[in-house]
């Protein structure tokens, strides 16, 4: 295929994406976060590989900024400490080395945030199960049907797709709308206001 012939197929993807029902599940991601955000929880969020990097770049969007100036949002990658992940999977095994930091982190009322294309990624799906168990809520951004995650998931964003690069494509746009939507909450909360008088 051409540049053209992929970035075509992209913008059918987009609106295809734009007459189902995923728009209305990212929706009920962002009330949860906003909510659970202003409340002053944290959120914690995991994945492997591209994933993994998307994870870190929606950390860095909330701790620094988006497009505001405004508060830091606590928000913490857990695929982003090489000693822990190194230390726990060599001596218990990688399934188990995102659960490990949600035991140890969430507390009730954080939210866990699991990536995964597939939906099935081991250790993302122990994460939010653990998440549950410490009384954390949940939300899964995955591909079509959200695999084993959907079980574990308080809001699942699905991408209806079944192509791992075009549904990544989904989740970028998909981050960067709930991090501006967030971002936008969150700065009209009363204590943002000495801080960007600071500014």
């Amino acid at each position: 295929m051409s540049v053209i012939q992929i970035f075509e197929e992209v913008a059918r993807n987009f609106q295809a994406v734009c007459q189902s029902d995923y728009p209305a599940q990212v929706q009920r991601a962002i009330d949860v976060l906003v909510e659970q955000l202003s409340a002053g929880n944290k959120l914690l969020v995991c994945g492997n590989g591209g994933s993994a990097a998307d994870a870190m770049h929606i950390c860095a969007e909330l701790v620094g900024r988006f497009l505001k100036e405004r508060r830091p949002i606590a928000a913490i990658a857990l695929n982003t400490d090489s000693a822990v992940l190194t230390a726990w999977s060599n001596d218990y095994g990688y399934e188990t080395a995102f659960a490990r930091q949600v035991e140890a982190l969430a507390r009730p009322g954080d939210v866990v945030w699991g990536i995964s294309t597939s939906g099935n990624s081991r250790n993302v799906v122990e994460a939010l199960k653990v998440a549950r168990r410490v009384g954390a809520l949940t939300i899964a951004l995955t591909g079509q049907a959200g695999g084993a995650l959907a079980e574990y998931s308080d809001v699942l964003m699905s991408v209806p797709l079944s192509l791992t690069p075009r549904i990544q494509e989904i989740h970028l746009a998909t981050y960067h709308a709930m991090c501006e939507a967030v971002e936008n909450a969150v700065s009209k909360l009363p204590s943002d206001a000495a801080l960007q008088t600071k500014l």
